[in-house]
C-alpha cells in the first residue's frame, strides 16, 4: 500500500468495500518498513506477529463502517506503554522493559480497531531536538539522509514522511511533534493540554507533556485525535470536555478569521529564507479572506530558559524512579546500595538526560528554588496571560515552526544551547497548554519548512480548520522525499 497516495478516509472506504483486508494492509505496511527502514532507522521494535493476529480479528469481526480507524495500521512512539511489547524510551535504562498494560491512547486505538505495528525511535526519554540522543542510533531524515529528522518524535515524523505508515503517535513537551513535523514535511499536531490522557506515557515533564499525532494529511491526524481524545479517570490532568468528531466538523472557511503574527516569531534567530516562506503562507490566508496582523508577545523571549528550568526540574522528579532497584538497567560489580544508584544511573542514562537531570536537581535545590524554579513558574504565568489576551481578539497565532530547516547529523549535538534554541518558537504553546500544529509551507534547498498554527485552548477544531484550508491551497502532501544523501 502506497501511503503517499491514500488517506485514512480512502483506506477506510477500501476496507469497507472489501477491496482490501486489514491483514493485507498490515502486511503491506511491513513491506514498506522493510523496504525503507534500513535507511531511516525510524523503528526500534516491530510486533508483526501480534499485529497480524489483531488484523485477522478485525477482518473476522468485520470493518466498523462508522469508525475511520477500524483496520488502520498505526505506529507508536517508544515512550508510550504497550502491553507485551518493549517500551524503551530509546534508553539503555529501559532497553528490555516490557509493560504489563497499555497506555490509555493505545487502548483507545485498539478499541476502535486500529492496529499498532511497532514502536518508534526517539530522543532518549524525549530529551532532545534531533533524535540523535537515542541509545538505538540516529534517525535519518527521508528528505536528506545526512540530516536530522528533529526530535524528540523524530522516528514518528520520519516514518510518516518516508511512507512507512499512514499516521503515528508522538509526544510534545516543548515542540517534539511540531519541530520534527516541520523538518520532515508532514503535518503534526499537539492538542490542548488535557485533551488526551497521559496515563501510560513515560513522563518527562508532567505539566507540559502531551501526546500528539503526525500524518501526511490533516484529516488523517483529525481521525486519530478523535479516537484517542477524552477524559480518563486514571489521569487527573485529563479534561472533562466533549470530544467532537474532528473529521466531520472540519470547516476550512477562513473568511473573517483574524491571524496574529508575533514579531518575536519573525525576528532574531530565525532564518531569513524561512521568514519569506512564512510570509508567502500568510498571504495564502489573506487570499482566503483572513486578516493578518503583527502583534508582540514580549515575554516569549524568556520562553526557552523558562522551559528548560521547569522541564528539567520536573524530569529530575519523574526520573528518580529509574534507580536500578525496581525495574530497568542495573549496574553490575556494585559494592553497596549507593553504588547501585550511582552506577545504574551513570551507565543507564545518556549525556543529554544526565545534563537535564543535573540542571533540574540544581534548580530545585535548597537556596536556588526561589531564584530559578519559582521565578520560571512566574514567567510561565505571564506567557499564559499574554497568549490568552491575544485570543480575546484573534482566532490564531501563526509563524514559523522552526528557526532553521533540518541540520546535518552531528553538527549541533555537542552544542546544547544551540540545540535548545530549536524549540524557541514551539515552547510558548506548551507553556500555555494551547493546541498547536505544524503544516508544510514550502521548501528551502530541498528541505521542508513548517508553518505553525496555534489556537485558543480546546479550539483544536480550529487548528484543523486552518490547516486543512492551507493544505487544500498548497497540496504539499503530494510531494515525496528524495531519500538522497548518505546513511
Amino acid at each position: 500500500m502506497n501511503y503517499f497516495d491514500h488517506s485514512i478516509e480512502e483506506l477506510h472506504e477500501l476496507l469497507v468495500n472489501k477491496e482490501i483486508t486489514a491483514t493485507q494492509l498490515v502486511e503491506s505496511t511491513y513491506e514498506n518498513i522493510e523496504a525503507t527502514d534500513k535507511k531511516i532507522n525510524a523503528f526500534i521494535t516491530l510486533n508483526k506477529e501480534e499485529a497480524l493476529k489483531r488484523a485477522q480479528a478485525v477482518d473476522e469481526k468485520g470493518i466498523d463502517t462508522d469508525n475511520l480507524m477500524s483496520g488502520i495500521p498505526i505506529a507508536i512512539k517508544d515512550n508510550i506503554l504497550t502491553t507485551g511489547i518493549k517500551t524503551t524510551a530509546a534508553s539503555k535504562m529501559l532497553e528490555n522493559f516490557v509493560p504489563v498494560y497499555d497506555a490509555t491512547v493505545v487502548e483507545k486505538l485498539h478499541q476502535d480497531g486500529a492496529i499498532s505495528v511497532g514502536k518508534l525511535n526517539m530522543d532518549e526519554f524525549a530529551m532532545g531536538s534531533s533524535s540523535e540522543t537515542s541509545y538505538f542510533g540516529n534517525v535519518h531524515n527521508p528528505w536528506n539522509l545526512d540530516r536530522v529528522p528533529g526530535g524528540s518524535s523524530g522516528g514518528s515524523a520520519a516514518s510518516v514522511a518516508a511512507g512507512e505508515i499512514v499516521a503515528a503517535l508522538g509526544t510534545d513537551t516543548g515542540g517534539s511533534v511540531r519541530q520534527p513535523a516541520a523538518f520532515n514535511g508532514v503535518f503534526g499536531i499537539k492538542p490542548t493540554y488535557g485533551r488526551i490522557s497521559r496515563w501510560g506515557v513515560i513522563a518527562f515533564s508532567s505539566s507540559l507533556d502531551q501526546v500528539g499525532v503526525l500524518s501526511k494529511r490533516v484529516k488523517d491526524a483529525a481521525a486519530v485525535l478523535t479516537s484517542i481524545s477524552g477524559e480518563d479517570s486514571k489521569d487527573d490532568t485529563s479534561a472533562a470536555v466533549e470530544v467532537p468528531d474532528f473529521v466531520k466538523n472540519i470547516n476550512p472557511d477562513m473568511k473573517g478569521k483574524k491571524i496574529a503574527v508575533p514579531k518575536e516569531f519573525m525576528g532574531e534567530g530565525v532564518n531569513d529564507q524561512i521568514i519569506e516562506v512564512i510570509k508567502s503562507a500568510l498571504q495564502e490566508f489573506e487570499k482566503m479572506g483572513a486578516t493578518v496582523e503583527t502583534i508582540s508577545l514580549p515575554h516569549v523571549k524568556n520562553a526557552v530558559p523558562t522551559y528548560f528550568i521547569l522541564a528539567s526540574s520536573e524530569a529530575s522528579s519523574n526520573l528518580q524512579r529509574f534507580d536500578g532497584i525496581r525495574y530497568g538497567f542495573r549496574a553490575q560489580d556494585v559494592k553497596n546500595l549507593e553504588d547501585v544508584y550511582v552506577k545504574s544511573r551513570s551507565e543507564g542514562f545518556g549525556d543529554e538526560v544526565k545534563r537535564r537531570l543535573m540542571l533540574g536537581t540544581f534548580a530545585l535545590s535548597s537556596g536556588y528554588y526561589d531564584v530559578y524554579f519559582k521565578k520560571a513558574a512566574q514567567i510561565r504565568t505571564l506567557i499564559i496571560q499574554e497568549m490568552a489576551k491575544v485570543f480575546e481578539e484573534y482566532d490564531y497565532i501563526m509563524g514559523p515552526s522552526t528557526p532553521t530547516t533540518a541540520f546535518k547529523i552531528g553538527d549541533k549535538i555537542d552544542d546544547p544551547v544551540t540545540m535548545y534554541m530549536n524549540d524557541m518558537l514551539t515552547i510558548p504553546a506548551n507553556m500555555s497548554g494551547a493546541p498547536a500544529a505544524s503544516i508544510p509551507a514550502g521548501m528551502i534547498d530541498g528541505m521542508p519548512v513548517g508553518l505553525q498554527i496555534i489556537a485558543n485552548n480546546f479550539d483544536d477544531q480550529g487548528v484543523f480548520d486552518a490547516a486543512l484550508a492551507f493544505e487544500q491551497a498548497t497540496k504539499f502532501y503530494e510531494k515525496q522525499p528524495a531519500m538522497k544523501g548518505e546513511n
